[in-house]
């Protein structure tokens, strides 16, 4: 079974047993809290040794989803549900060749509530999958690789959900000679490649996010310039753009390996398995075009510096707007660190593995941690553990708040924002940007609302036990309907209407920017601009462009 492929070290994925009769109880460090909530492995056929992109979801009941490549019946990987007290349900079985095996991936919530994620091997071709998983547990093999229509394989990086609702993910690539390549996916399982790099682009493309802007960025391992690595942007149709093409020890990282994060004010942050001042990886930012690109941190293992060092998990933004992160080794054991790295730049580590005895509060954590709606962090280890060496589930509590997450955070008005949270019982108000908009309450950490009239901006909800504000903000997509007159010269005023035109930034006719007023949300008033010609006419605002499905013609 494949699992994280190539070599960037040895000794990634561990496999030994060790039994122990200790329990360990929440370990405090300074103003945050670690605890151990579930030791993989400790009942039989559990999943096992949670590795590098097994990736960890929330979903609509408040439990959180993910997989292990390893582990279950047949020892081929498992699905599972997690409380955040630490009570694990088995979803699924994997097992071998010709059916899904070595679910890599972790788990992506979709906008109809169930999961979807991806195996490295098995299906009808050996190339690996895209499965969909409900929250009950009930399977479907969406899509099998290396049947010669995409002509890749072996995808090891979670899915990401477009603002299309279709799932994007990347492949390895099967076979020699093929960098990989970027897919797009259907709830119904229709795939279509939209990208295959060529190596000056990159090689061995990982996880990637939807951006601020509606555009994916992402990491891969190898290829651009140097042929370590490039963090990249690329347009939903599949065009790619190299933001960055890193170059390696010691001015600069190599090999990233672990997804990216945006924050709410547009930065971008990733980081590097290797490369840095000490070549044990480092972390750094870059702005959405590509400029300000900044070395924020050398990981720095050392006798003197208990730094992690090789990070090789996601990264997740917390809502207090700081970064967090893990590295696979490094701190006082050289088994692995939960750090922070402010806005700012300043970097601290949260926590240290293996400080109980035998490691049981679990080590080398290769998977990057989630913030649920609770406040707290969870993550996994992939070894150590409380009674088994299988890998450790575990909470940090750094103090934050509740608050409300968002499944997709873009929608035309009158479509459905889904929202996760709890305590949604009795809630007596939603906003969309300040807005109000009508709600259903479907149970106590799932509710979903229209989107109303008005601006983008972040969704609060009005609970019992007080108001809860979105992590993310939600972007209102623009619609054109109809505009008039149909024809004029240069300086005709033209009425456009439409949905979601209240935060119009920019108006053209074709190429040419024209001058415009913002009536309502549903109207827009512009001037035909000098050298305009017959064309479609288009709206920018915060939540995307939109163009007229007719032109407008420009007469003498």
């Amino acid at each position: 079974m494949k699992l994280f492929s190539g070599s960037l070290g040895s000794g990634i994925t561990k496999g030994l047993v060790i039994t122990v009769i200790v329990v360990c109880a929440a370990i405090a460090a300074q103003a945050q809290v670690y605890t151990p909530l579930y030791n993989y492995g400790s009942t039989a056929s559990d999943p096992i040794s949670p590795a590098t992109f097994s990736a960890i979801a929330q979903g609509r009941d408040g439990r959180l989803y993910s997989t292990t490549g390893g582990g279950g019946t047949n020892n081929w990987g498992a699905a599972y549900a997690i409380t955040t007290s630490g009570s694990l349900s088995k979803l699924y079985d994997f097992v071998a060749y010709p059916a899904p095996s070595g679910p890599a991936s972790g788990l992506t919530l979709g906008t109809d509530g169930f999961f979807y994620g991806s195996t490295t091997t098995g299906g009808a071709h050996r190339l690996g999958t895209v499965f969909k998983l409900s929250d009950i547990g009930v399977f479907s093999d969406l899509w099998d690789f290396g049947n010669k229509v995409d002509d890749q394989g072996s995808p090891e990086a979670p899915l990401v959900l477009g603002a299309d609702g279709n799932l994007y993910g990347t492949n390895d690539g099967g076979y020699n000679g093929q960098y990989g390549s970027v897919f797009k996916i259907t709830p119904k399982g229709a795939l279509t490649t939209i990208h295959v790099f060529k190596a000056t682009d990159g090689t061995t493309p990982y996880g990637m996010i939807l951006g601020l802007d509606g555009n994916f960025y992402g990491v891969t391992r190898a290829g651009g310039a140097h042929n370590l690595g490039v963090v990249f942007k690329m347009t939903k149709a599949g065009k790619v753009t190299v933001l960055w093409s890193f170059a390696g020890y010691p001015g600069d990282g190599s090999q990233p390996v672990g997804g990216l994060v945006q924050g709410n004010d547009g930065v971008i942050y990733g980081t590097t398995y290797a490369g840095g001042s000490l070549n044990q990886g480092t972390m750094f930012k870059i702005s959405s075009t590509g400029s300000g690109y900044l070395v924020l941190h050398n990981f720095d293992y050392t006798k003197t510096v208990n730094d992690g060092l090789q990070p090789l998990g996601d990264l997740a933004l917390g809502t207090d707007g700081n970064v967090y992160g893990t590295t696979w080794k490094g701190g006082k054991q050289n088994v692995g660190v939960l750090f922070r790295m402010t806005p700012s730049g300043q970097y601290s580590i949260l926590y240290s593995f293996c400080s109980v005895s035998g490691c049981k509060d679990g080590s080398y954590p290769q998977t990057g941690m989630i913030q649920h709606t609770n406040g707290k962090f969870y993550g996994a280890t992939e070894s150590g553990g409380q009674t088994v060496n299988g890998g450790e589930f575990y909470s940090l509590d750094m103090g934050l708040g509740p608050f409300v997450d968002l499944v997709a955070v873009w929608g035309k008005v009158g479509s459905t924002i889904e929202v996760l949270g709890q305590g949604f019982t009795g809630t007596s108000g939603v906003k969309l940007g300040g807005t109000t908009a009508n709600f259903t309450v479907v149970s106590d950490t799932y509710l979903t609302a229209k989107v109303p009239a008005g601006s983008s901006g972040f969704v609060t909800v009005t609970t019992p036990g007080g108001t809860l504000t979105s992590s993310r903000k939600f972007f209102v997509t623009p619609e054109i309907t109809s505009f008039s007159p149909a024809s004029g010269p240069v300086g005709t005023h033209v009425v456009i209407t439409g949905k979601g035109l209240i935060q119009a930034t920019k108006v053209t006719f074709g190429s040419k920017s024209a001058s415009f007023v913002v009536n309502s949300d549903t109207q827009v008033t512009a001037t035909v601009p000098a050298g305009a010609v017959t064309n479609k006419i288009s709206i920018t605002t915060p939540g995307g462009k939109a163009s007229s499905k007719i032109k407008f013609t420009v007469t003498p």
